[in-house]
């Protein structure tokens, strides 16, 4: 099966699972999800994640979902730049999610990262997603 839009396709594996209350979901691999997966877990919204590989070059995420009394820890997850139509974002007009309580993730010339943390670093770039 042929995907167009490949971190659209995790987000909505990870917004799927996330409503049916699973623990785990698996995704195909690639270094754009696996990077997007790092910000998820270093902020917290994903326990973590573990990579299989299936041979021929191929790889797979299991991706451990996180729960607090019994709720989804994500929220809401919508991926904003699409193949179709990209957005992108200066430092200074990033978009804030939940008045800060959430995050946007950027891939950046300096990598892919939250938004607070592109702040810092005074970078802006394409937005990938938002996530609450």
């Amino acid at each position: 099966m042929s995907v167009n839009d490949p971190l659209g396709d995790m987000l909505t594996r990870i917004r799927n699972a996330g409503m049916r209350k699973k623990g785990k979901v698996s995704t195909p691999g690639s270094k754009l999800r696996a990077n997007v997966l790092d910000v998820l877990e270093q902020e917290g919204y994903i326990r973590g994640y573990s990579q299989t590989d299936l041979g021929n070059g191929r790889t797979e995420f299991d991706i451990e979902l996180k729960y607090f009394d019994g709720q989804p820890v994500i929220k809401d997850i919508q991926r904003v730049s699409k193949p179709g139509r990209r957005v992108y974002s200066a430092v200074d007009q990033m978009p804030r999610v939940a008045n800060g309580l959430g995050i946007t993730i950027m891939s950046t010339p300096k990598g892919v990262m939250a938004d607070h943390v592109a702040r810092e670093n005074n970078v802006g770039g394409e937005v990938l997603c938002k996530v609450f």
